[in-house]
């Protein structure tokens, strides 16, 4: 099943979503910000992304750049802090079976649906 990794609030994620309706392929939507992923899940969908944590981070967040930004962090410490301030996470991320892409720019989703 094709999930998707949703903010509703943003209109990369948006788009992303469309494209995901228009497909007419089925799919859930993780509402991440409000159903908050373990370490666990985000480490398994780094591995799938084939990137670093860092990655990852919406590093123009004010919580970022407060917070974190100019700091030495290990892997597990940037992937805690995704964990614990959600908004940090770059979206969309899709995610079909072992494939996972960060819907930016949006087409890129359609190479893995």
């Amino acid at each position: 099943m094709i999930k998707i990794l949703h903010n509703n609030r943003c209109s990369k994620s948006r788009c992303g979503l469309e494209l995901l309706e228009s497909s007419g392929k089925e799919f859930e939507i993780v509402k991440y910000l409000e159903d908050t992923l373990s370490f666990n899940e985000l480490k398994e969908i780094i591995k799938l992304l084939s990137i670093k944590p860092i990655d990852l981070v919406r590093k123009n967040e004010s919580i970022w750049k407060t917070e974190f930004k100019g700091k030495t962090l290990t892997d597990d410490e940037i992937i805690e802090a995704m964990v614990n301030n959600p908004k940090l996470i770059e979206r969309p991320i899709v995610i079909n079976g072992t494939q996972a892409v960060i819907g930016r720019p949006t087409e890129k989703i359609s190479e893995i649906i």
